[in-house]
């Protein structure tokens, strides 16, 4: 048996709705659960009618004081983001309780959405001078994700990849640079768009960032790698974008992040998956 770090819990969304309320006396409503995501959120309601979104945030209460004030500038950039209604201490961490955007998930991941958010990405550039620069995690386990010991107690190939990882980390550059704001896990599962198809918003910014915009890019090719096909001309606009070094920088991050949340919360055949596409980095 293998002595793996544990998976992340799923959010117990009742229980931090009750020390929400208990803390703050918002009343909030319980309305329900979004369907997908990896650790979970809750649809509630605020006693005038409102909804919004309840989460347990990364972080503690004065990080994301910061990612609510840089989220506001945002806003004022015109970006669809969500405002931070409400931050609560509660016994486990932060209770974020955030505005609920209009829109849904999209139904049909094609290069028409994928080029909506490279475009979209581009107005981060130059608004979050004052944010930290997120760690790639590169020599370093992270905060619950990101973990090396599941790829080094996993079997050889992770150990490999490993090793790889840890060389890409020693090198140069070994983070991000940059005044962009970065959002973390832009993906197609963290917009929403409207009945035409555009996006309506963007969601889930916990650990935001200062750096470089283009980071994002990386993240959503992973996963436009399991959603649709004929991507060359993605992975051209990355060589156009992206210094090799910096793109084996983001790569070697992303095979991290995927191999380990596999091993964690998945099966076999998703982590053989996770190792033969960070292999082929373009």
């Amino acid at each position: 048996m293998l002595d793996l770090p544990p998976p992340v819990p799923k959010l117990d969304a009742q229980q931090l709705l009750e020390d929400v309320n208990r803390i703050t006396g918002a009343g909030l409503q319980f309305v329900g659960q979004p369907a997908g995501g990896e650790v979970g959120a809750a649809f509630v309601r605020w006693p005038d009618g409102r909804d919004a979104v309840l989460t347990r945030g990364a972080g503690g209460l004065s990080e994301l004081r910061r990612t609510a004030e840089a989220l506001e500038a945002a806003r004022g950039q015109g970006l669809p983001v969500p405002q931070y209604q409400l931050l609560a201490e509660v016994p486990d961490g932060v209770g974020v309780v955030q505005e609920r955007l209009p829109g849904r998930a999209p139904e049909q991941v094609d290069r028409k959405l994928l080029e909506a958010m490279i475009e979209l990405a581009e107005l981060f550039a130059g608004i979050a001078p004052d944010l930290p620069v997120p760690s790639l995690h590169l020599l370093e386990s992270g905060p619950g994700f990101c973990l090396h010991e599941s790829l080094e107690r996993y079997d050889n190939r992770t150990r490999k990849l490993l090793a790889w990882i840890h060389e890409v980390g020693r090198s140069a550059p070994g983070e991000m640079t940059g005044d962009d704001l970065v959002h973390p896990d832009f993906h197609t599962g963290n917009v929403l768009v409207d009945d035409t198809g555009a996006i309506a918003g963007i969601i889930d910014w916990d650990g935001i960032g200062r750096g470089d915009r283009h980071f994002g890019l990386v993240t959503l090719r992973f996963d436009a790698h399991v959603r649709t096909t004929d991507l060359a001309w993605f992975d051209e606009l990355l060589h156009d974008l992206l210094d090799p070094a910096v793109l084996r920088l983001y790569w070697a991050h992303m095979a991290l992040r995927m191999v380990d949340w596999s091993i964690r919360h998945h099966t076999a055949a998703d982590v053989t998956h996770w190792l033969e596409f960070a292999a082929a980095i373009p």
